[in-house]
């Protein structure tokens, strides 16, 4: 009997979160579009410079705090990088809303806290970001830690290498998952099919969106791999983000085809972050 109770009062606890979550404030719904809006496009713009790199057109692969610095020297790269801010803010908002206020109800069973738990890491790493658009506004240009300098500075602490290790380990499994999500496919549940017209569902979201997150899992998948390394072997030379994946990419055989193939996945992702704006079902989806 009391185990019926508990059954009831959790199936009436998360239709209370949904519920909930369906009538969440507009300023909520507004505040994540504009926030996938403009992590999509930064992600089009890493994918961007990362063709441009491929073709040997010039350029340099880079990952999104180096697509901010890039916006940075064009002609009111400022007021640009200001909206991106302010966007990326939005974004990091909407993260901690999931990690705290769990409108999904995700509950708090195992996967449920390691789900919000990734929201809320997700959370600070686009707070972060916000927060080098912000100084890149002030400096006029000045770029901000790389992937190296951070590693250095953990690998000179007593069992820095340890934590190391773990940021790689969680970094590596985090690209796994977007893995298992291109695998599934599950993100087609959380947008308004319907309205889309058959190509935009085929294309851009249904077989796009699946290659966005397959390549973003591989690289950031790397991106972890090379932490691993670098703590392993007490080398924070061997540290990298995703800029310095798509760089190994290219020194690779056929290097120059295979970057280019992982920068069309990025920009896949850019539009499929950018489709979520438009269509996703933002009180009650899931991230991506």
């Amino acid at each position: 009997m009391p185990s019926n109770k508990r059954k009831h009062g959790e199936q009436e606890a998360k239709h209370d979160a949904k519920q909930a979550a369906q009538e969440a404030s507009p300023w909520v719904d507004r505040l994540a579009r504009f926030g996938y809006a403009t992590k999509g496009t930064v992600y089009l713009v890493v994918g961007t410079l990362a063709i441009v790199a491929a073709t040997g057109m010039g350029g340099r692969t880079t990952d999104p705090p180096g697509a901010l610095g890039t916006i940075s020297t064009e002609p009111f790269g400022w007021i640009v990088l200001g909206l991106i801010a302010l966007g990326l803010g939005a974004y990091s908002l909407w993260r901690l809303v999931q990690a705290v206020v769990d409108p999904e109800g995700e509950g708090h069973d195992l996967g449920g806290i390691a789900s919000r738990m990734g929201h809320g890491a997700a959370a600070l790493g686009y707070a972060v970001l916000a927060f080098t658009a912000g100084q890149l506004i002030v400096t006029s240009g000045g770029g901000g830690s790389s992937p190296k300098d951070w590693t250095a500075w953990l690998l000179s602490l007593p069992l820095g290498w340890v934590v190391v290790f773990g940021v790689g380990i969680g970094v590596a499994g985090y690209g796994l998952h977007e893995l298992y999500n291109a695998y599934q496919a599950e993100f087609e549940e959380h947008l308004e099919l319907d309205q889309m017209n058959t190509r935009v569902q085929k294309w851009m979201v249904v077989q796009g969106g699946r290659f966005g997150l397959l390549t973003r899992g591989f690289v950031i998948g790397m991106a972890g791999i090379f932490l691993i390394v670098a703590a392993l072997r007490f080398d924070s030379s061997e540290a990298t983000g995703l800029g310095g994946a798509l760089q190994e990419i290219l020194r690779q055989p056929f290097g120059s085809w295979l970057l280019g193939v992982a920068a069309l996945g990025l920009i896949a992702y850019g539009l499929l972050m950018l489709a979520v704006a438009r269509y996703g079902q933002i009180s009650l989806g899931r991230p991506f």
